[in-house]
């Protein structure tokens, strides 16, 4: 799939599109000191076709918001705002718009001890209030508070009713997961066994209720399935992989629920993808961290559309035909140095929009151009 990318130069300031600037006291981590990205997939379109990114910040969420579709920015300012946050947070969005935030709260006990529990927030309109972090819960008692300091950073999807599911390594490796019921309220608490899970794992969504949890462990990566909506998750034979820590996600890429899964080989810092119990597919593109993910035609061609930040630390993008990876992959990097993880997602035009921080913070973005064929981008936007 041809690419190509126009930027501003490098001796020039960054066209802000009209930004809007506002003092703020949120101040965004967007990646942790070894430089791993503290969220994932936090570029959002709203349903009145506002685009909206977040980032944990001290305090709270970090939120920058179009003021109208293709529009100024504002932000970053803080919602979302609670003690004792950790510096991971998991985004994910349903059908109806709603954007779910899921992460982990430490709160100091009487007797000395760190109570940590899962809690969810959800924004129901771009640019408006976040509904107050609501407790999730621990899978464990208060009285074993040690447990729970033990447990990975929590990972959100929504299913294609709405509601939100949240799984997490527990204290002993294993998986455990809790959802919400069609009326909202949180269903209790799954023990999905397991053992030797990474600290971060992942949940997908796809059409008809269907989910899949992928868990790294020391002997290949563990997986969960729930079929349907209100089933239960069943327990699949290992994937023979070796992943690097927090890099598996996936889409659907074909009827039925079908999901094509990606993760960055932890020896080669390559990229591979696979589909079901089939093989995993080289995609080249050697860098760090996890992949952006977007699937969208481009002149009319049903395309899978990916940005990663490569081993130069910029951010790089690619295109192939969905689910033909044996079509080869060609990676073009785009911009400068970045932090954290890309995000990839449409704007109200359907355009292509990428999005990336800055090693202070900082929001960049840049959008498919309209007058030219294939995937152009624009000069980066300076937010």
């Amino acid at each position: 799939m041809a690419l190509r990318s126009r930027q501003a130069s490098q001796r020039e300031p960054a066209r802000t599109g009209g930004v809007v600037t506002a003092p703020s006291p949120a101040t965004p981590v967007v990646a942790t000191e070894d430089g791993r990205p503290t969220v994932t997939g936090w570029l959002r379109l709203g349903k009145d076709g506002r685009l909206s990114a977040y980032a944990p910040a001290q305090g709270g969420v970090a939120r920058w918001t179009e003021t109208r579709p293709g529009g100024a920015w504002t932000g970053p300012e803080l919602v979302a705002p609670g003690t004792g946050l950790q510096s991971h947070l998991s985004i994910a969005q349903g059908a109806d718009g709603y954007v779910h935030m899921a992460a982990l709260r430490h709160t100091p006990m009487d007797d000395g001890g760190t109570w940590t529990e899962l809690v969810h927030a959800i924004q129901y309109q771009s640019g408006r209030p976040v509904k107050n972090w609501a407790v999730v819960g621990s899978p464990y008692p208060r009285k074993d508070w040690k447990l729970g300091l033990r447990m990975g950073h929590p990972s959100a999807g929504v299913d294609s009713a709405g509601n939100a599911q949240i799984v997490v390594r527990n204290a002993f490796g294993g998986v455990s997961a809790r959802g919400q019921e069609p009326s909202g309220k949180w269903a209790g608490w799954a023990d999905l066994n397991g053992n030797g899970a990474d600290r971060s794992i992942s949940v997908v969504a796809a059409e008809g209720g269907r989910m899949v949890i992928h868990a790294p462990s020391d002997t290949g990566i563990m997986r969960f399935e729930r079929a349907a909506a209100g089933g239960t998750f069943e327990r699949l034979d290992k994937l023979a992989a070796d992943p690097e820590s927090a890099t598996i996600g996936g889409l659907q890429t074909g009827e039925g629920g079908r999901i094509t899964f990606f993760l960055r080989d932890a020896k080669s810092g390559e990229l591979r993808a696979w589909r079901g119990d089939g093989p995993t597919e080289p995609l080249g593109g050697a860098g760090s961290g996890p992949v952006a993910l977007l699937r969208t035609e481009i002149d009319g061609v049903d395309c899978t559309v990916l940005a990663q930040r490569d081993r130069d630390g910029r951010p790089a993008i690619a295109a192939y035909p969905t689910e033909q990876e044996e079509a080869g992959v060609t990676w073009t990097p785009t911009g400068e140095v970045c932090a954290g993880a890309p995000a990839l997602t449409l704007d109200a035009d359907g355009r292509i929009v990428l999005g990336v921080f800055t090693a202070d913070g900082g929001l960049r973005i840049t959008r498919q151009r309209t007058d030219e064929p294939g995937l152009a981008l624009e000069a980066w936007q300076q937010v």
